[in-house]
């Protein structure tokens, strides 16, 4: 223990110690400074050395000092380098008359300075950042224009820690109610799959047979027609019957009801055979997939949606077959499309209810282009890599930027571990599982735009 005298005339310049603990000390992903516990300990640079260290004697568990000048902040200096001044072989007698001013000249201290409102783990990673020398230096923490508090490192890293756990918790059971809802799919998806192969068989019955049918009514007619050329007059019998039947508008509804029931055979069949891809459960590996016939399911899916209100624009480009995961990219593709939708239609709807704000409504359109595209991609190279571009874009009212920017901060791990939005889903699947890139424009009153890039390989 080093001895020093300190006269009072110093006490003046000096505030004492005050800890101040924050509100909420049940920590959580985004908790920030200001609910760690802080230290209030400011004194004047003319100070001397002796006078700092009879209060680091006193409250052993403040970090350092705040060095103001005529109460403008000025520097820090820590318990830690001021003891080192003192332990140096004589240093009692040559630093303890020495002023603050002088030693935090001598100390060479890097000081980290952090508004309260940043979060623990930002503030962690910049500590984390500093020179090894300084890694346990006190953090200045700024709460108001010039207010300034200490933050001990040991604080800081028991509650960074904490945070992980229980980040490390939210992701275990996150994973864990992701297994049990893939589970879900997976019998959903089986159970759609089995409903939809009942469905196609009497339905192939009915499509193999509706040939036949008109076939055979088209042979039925010709022999009623035969007859009426050979035998004109008839009996009154058949014409009687004729006349009940209908037999001329008969003649010329059957094959129109024959044609009718075909086109709905076959939509019918369109539609469970989409409904089996959008099911479709997938295997380890990626398979080669017709990304055309994959938007034309998803189009067919969500066309009870879209009524007379909502036109499909395609313009396909020549595709090969991309390898992917196809349940996954249809995950994608519906997200995007009804996203697209249901804009539109709010749209819509906003235009009914307020017809003097728009004198010019246009037609909600859906434009959907494929095409193979070069992009270098900042390879090392400096070649291009070619990638299957799928662009989905709306002309509906468009994103705030605000909501621009909500969207891409879901895609951080801390709003992921919050909640995940079908956008972070969509964008993890094409970044992740397939190597691609998903991008998105918008401007307000002209629409938005998704683009997919899948890797061509």
């Amino acid at each position: 223990m080093y001895k020093y005298t300190v006269s009072q005339e110093f006490f003046s310049r000096i505030s004492p110690p005050v800890l101040s603990v924050g509100s909420d000390r049940d920590l959580r992903l985004d908790s920030t400074l200001q609910e760690l516990p802080m230290y209030t300990f400011t004194v004047e640079i003319s100070c001397i050395g002796a006078e700092v260290g009879k209060y680091f004697d006193k409250y052993p568990l403040l970090p350092g000092a705040i060095m103001v000048e005529q109460g403008q902040f000025f520097g820090m200096i820590s318990r830690r380098r001021l003891l080192e001044f003192l332990l140096r072989p004589y240093g009692q007698d040559l630093f303890t008359t020495e002023s603050l001013e002088a030693l935090y000249s001598y100390a060479r201290t890097a000081i980290l300075l952090l508004p309260e409102t940043t979060p623990i783990l930002t503030a962690m990673q910049h500590n984390l950042r500093r020179s090894p020398e300084f890694l346990a230096e006190p953090i200045v923490i700024q709460t108001a224009e010039n207010t300034y508090k200490l933050l001990d490192t040991h604080e800081l890293n028991i509650a960074a820690w904490q945070i992980r756990g229980i980040e490390t918790q939210v992701r275990y059971e996150r994973s864990q109610a992701q297994m049990i809802q893939n589970d879900k799919m997976a019998s959903l998806g089986r159970l759609v799959d089995g409903v939809a192969h009942e469905i196609l068989d009497p339905l192939n019955f009915i499509w193999g047979n509706l040939t036949h049918i008109s076939n055979y009514s088209q042979d039925l007619l010709k022999l009623i027609a035969a007859y009426e050329d050979n035998f004109p007059q008839g009996s009154e019998t058949i014409n009687a019957l004729k006349e009940e039947i209908e037999f001329d508008y008969l003649e010329q509804d059957l094959s129109k009801a024959i044609n009718s029931t075909r086109t709905g055979a076959e939509r019918l069949k369109k539609l469970v055979t989409s409904l089996q891809n959008f099911c479709h459960i997938d295997t380890v590996y990626p398979k080669p997939v017709d990304l055309h016939a994959c938007i034309d399911s998803i189009v067919i899916l969500i066309k009870s949606h879209l009524k007379e209100e909502i036109t499909i624009i395609k313009n396909y480009g020549q595709l090969p077959p991309v390898s992917c995961f196809m349940g996954q990219l249809y995950q994608v593709l519906m997200n995007i499309f009804t996203q697209a939708v249901d804009n539109l239609l709010d749209e819509a709807v906003r235009q009914q209810l307020q017809p003097e704000t728009n004198q010019n409504p246009k037609k909600a359109t859906i434009e959907i282009t494929t095409e193979v595209i070069s992009q270098t991609n900042n390879l090392p190279s400096g070649k291009g890599s070619r990638w299957v571009s799928i662009c989905i874009a709306d002309n509906g009212p468009g994103m705030s930027e605000e909501l621009q920017k909500q969207m891409l901060d879901n895609l951080t791990v801390e709003k992921r571990a919050d909640k995940e939005t079908s956008f972070a889903v969509s964008y993890r699947i094409i970044t992740a599982r397939h190597g691609g890139q998903l991008n998105f424009s918008s401007q307000p009153g002209k629409g938005t735009k998704f683009q997919i890039l899948l890797p061509l390989v």
